[in-house]
């Protein structure tokens, strides 16, 4: 369903767009939103739906700070168009924790120094569950690997592979993820 619609830019000029309405899962909700064609999906995450877990910093898919799962899937918000969300399911950083309880990466992070400004460390977190859900004893190049579309300024990545080793130590003493 497309609907035309009007509002003033900065500049005091009236602009046409053309919005759609656009369903999807929302960490476990169905959403619907009528938004432009050119929104992209961190933009309706952390304006329309206030969730602001999910950063936006490069604009360019490059430093992980945007990073959600589409159906599962390691994704850059920033350069996903929200029309291309219709249908499927996002998760974002705000799903992870149950029930108030961190989430066995973030509780990770958390005491193993895996984070300093938090700038980066829900696109980290992210990518770490995605790379424990798809490998469930990575190798230090999957490990690599996972991290490397994921910028951290601050910590020199010590903590952040300190975070991993300690979860994947936890989970041979069967202490497993949920």
């Amino acid at each position: 369903m497309s609907r035309l619609s009007s509002h003033t830019n900065e500049h005091g000029s009236i602009i046409n767009t053309n919005e759609s309405a656009i369903r999807f899962q929302l960490n476990g909700k169905s959403i619907q939103k009528n938004l432009p064609p050119a929104k992209r999906l961190v933009e309706v995450l952390r304006e329309d739906c206030e969730l602001t877990g999910t950063k936006l910093s490069c604009g360019v898919g490059r430093c992980g700070a945007c990073a959600v799962l589409i159906d599962g899937k390691l994704t850059a918000s920033c350069l996903t168009m929200a029309y291309q969300a219709e249908g499927k399911s996002v998760t974002t950083i705000e799903h992870l924790a149950k029930d108030e309880e961190l989430h066995p990466v973030q509780q990770a992070f958390l005491e193993n120094g895996g984070f300093q400004c938090g700038y980066c460390t829900p696109g980290m977190i992210i990518s770490v569950d995605a790379l424990l859900t798809s490998h469930e004893s990575p190798s230090e190049d999957q490990i690599k690997e996972a991290l490397s579309g994921n910028l951290c300024r601050c910590t020199g990545y010590g903590g952040i592979v300190r975070s991993i080793q300690h979860i994947l130590t936890q989970e041979k003493e069967g202490m497993h993820r949920e």
